[in-house]
């Protein structure tokens, strides 16, 4: 899988959309696509067809379990993957790599920032909605600074998971 998934984004990197199609201008010359959502897996991983079904970890961001097996239902999981699947069931994406990240994690899922189609930064709506967290796996990555701000505007505000009670 690790193979087919790298052969694909290096695909997509070197054609770039898969369709012609009018693109929100705030979408990142980068990114590329469209592309359909397959399959919602939880709050911070999709499967896009890109033509196969390919499992796509969003970077900088990360959600409360729902289908780790080794763990149960994390608090508020349940609601960030139904946020998730509100945003995402029947759309056509935007990915974005991020070069500071590497292609893929270490389970083989390609890692991108996902942009839905008016322009919206899908990592960085459920961290400013209370959805997720900013997550910094290893190195500093492009959309930090925002990611970081939307969480602390999220706290402040006592959205999702930061609200008083959520998770006690």
């Amino acid at each position: 899988m690790k193979r087919v998934t790298v052969a694909l984004l290096v695909a997509i990197a070197a054609c770039g959309s898969a369709e012609p199609t009018a693109r929100d201008a705030a979408i990142p010359a980068e990114a590329t696509g469209p592309y359909a959502v397959d399959r919602v897996v939880d709050g911070d991983t999709v499967r896009v067809d890109m033509p196969e079904s390919v499992p796509v970890r969003l970077i900088g961001i990360n959600t409360p379990e729902t289908v780790d097996p080794r763990r149960p239902v994390e608090c508020f999981g349940q609601e960030a993957s139904d946020r998730a699947h509100e945003l995402l069931d029947g759309e056509d994406i935007y990915l974005e790599p991020d070069p500071t990240q590497g292609e893929t994690d270490r389970f083989g899922r390609a890692l991108a920032y996902v942009w839905l189609p008016d322009g919206r930064l899908f990592n960085e709506e459920m961290i400013a909605e209370g959805y997720a967290y900013e997550y910094t796996y290893d190195l500093p990555y492009k959309y930090q600074a925002r990611f970081d701000a939307a969480e602390a505007e999220a706290r402040e505000n006592e959205r999702g998971l930061w609200a008083p009670g959520v998770c006690e």
